[in-house]
């Protein structure tokens, strides 16, 4: 780990399981955070068997390792009163803890955060739940696709007659994680001003309202009407045609705000000679603006488009595979992967953090841990 990044000689506890906490404690890792995973002696953190396919790296799935490399794993049992005497002296050591647990569990472990402020005023503690911590959803599984369900964010995907359409990631998960790690970031400026820690609260429900905080505004103040998406290649329920992606004769072209008049003379579509110069008709016909754009698309290579377009400044973009990505130029300056390897010859190359420090991109050599792989180092070190 460069010792010149931001958070180096911070400790940072990790009590969550799964994505949303452990991708918080990731993105602090990656800024030089020394993070300490607490996981169970019996089976660690559910994700080691959260499979995305069917392959499995030293034991565990990659879903695992892509979230928790370079961490370290001290395997505590919270229902043995000796393992959580060691983690609450553990804790009076720590500068941030994060805990995603259902509401409820972290008080009666006694490891709430007024009881881990009374140990360590200076603790930044994190907690990440489903929906918060008051109101009839409390007790509901927060888990992402229930999340996203409940949210209303699945009609702004796909086409009108699909029906909801969920994203294809875990966008809950990440969001959540991702605002817990702004709060923990600014929480320790606080810190550094004032000498008092902070409760930083989110959940999977609040991420995903935040994620929608421009579309929710136009509807809010707009008669609370629903948007409706469009019937053909949907790209966003509030935007005109042509917004969308359309199939070429070798793949799928994506084109963004472009004005009709502009694209009808490149194309030299008379078909669109009717909504030229008619900015009203772009959304209130977008679909049937839309096919005509499609027929026309389809008839020639996503090269050949891109050729008459880019040098005309439409914003333009040809949908690529991951195979096309990695194999692109655009992809390989940036120098997003790396190879993280572990002692018992375990190697997985995998994403490395979308923010450079002072130029330099950071970079982790060592893969995710074993169960309890640290601990023994972890309890000499601070007198568990």
């Amino acid at each position: 780990m460069d010792q010149d990044l931001p958070l180096t000689g911070l400790v940072v506890i990790d009590m969550c399981q799964f994505l949303s906490g452990p991708y918080a404690s990731l993105r602090l890792q990656d800024l030089g955070a020394r993070v300490i995973k607490i996981e169970r002696p019996d089976g660690g953190d559910l994700s080691r068997r959260l499979y995305l396919t069917d392959t499995e790296i030293g034991g565990d799935s990659t879903n695992f390792h892509a979230i928790n490399r370079s961490k370290e794993s001290l395997a505590l049992d919270l229902k043995n009163p000796d393992d959580l005497v060691a983690l609450r002296k553990l804790l009076t050591q720590a500068d941030v803890v994060l805990q995603n647990f259902r509401p409820g569990v972290i008080e009666r472990l006694g490891l709430d955060y007024e009881a881990v402020k009374s140990i360590n005023p200076r603790i930044v503690y994190a907690s990440i739940t489903g929906y918060g911590t008051e109101g009839p959803w409390v007790m509901r599984p927060g888990q992402d696709l229930l999340a996203q369900a409940r949210s209303g964010l699945m009609w702004l995907n796909g086409d009108h007659d699909q029906g909801p359409v969920p994203f294809g990631l875990a966008v809950a998960d990440m969001l959540a994680g991702s605002a817990a790690c702004q709060g923990i970031l600014a929480s320790l400026v606080r810190r550094g001003i004032t000498g008092q820690g902070a409760h930083v609260e989110t959940s999977l429900m609040e991420a995903l309202v935040d994620f929608q905080f421009e579309v929710l505004t136009a509807y809010l103040n707009d008669g609370q009407r629903m948007p409706k998406r469009s019937e053909f290649r949907s790209a966003h329920a509030y935007l005109s045609a042509p917004y969308g992606v359309y199939p070429t004769a070798d793949g799928y072209l994506a084109i963004a705000m472009t004005p009709i008049t502009k694209l009808a003379d490149l194309f030299g579509l008379e078909a669109l000679a009717p909504y030229k110069d008619k900015p009203k008709t772009w959304f209130s016909d977008r679909d049937a603006i839309k096919r005509i754009i499609a027929g026309h698309v389809a008839t020639q290579s996503t090269d050949h488009w891109l050729s008459i377009l880019e040098p005309a400044d439409i914003w333009c973009a040809k949908v690529l595979t991951w195979d096309e990505l990695m194999e692109s130029e655009g992809f390989k300056i940036l120098d997003m992967l790396q190879t993280v390897t572990r002692e018992d010859n375990v190697s997985i190359t995998t994403t490395r953090a979308p923010l450079r420090i002072n130029g330099k991109r950071p970079r982790t050599s060592r893969a995710a841990p074993l169960i309890g792989e640290q601990s023994a180092k972890i309890r000499a070190e601070f007198g568990l």
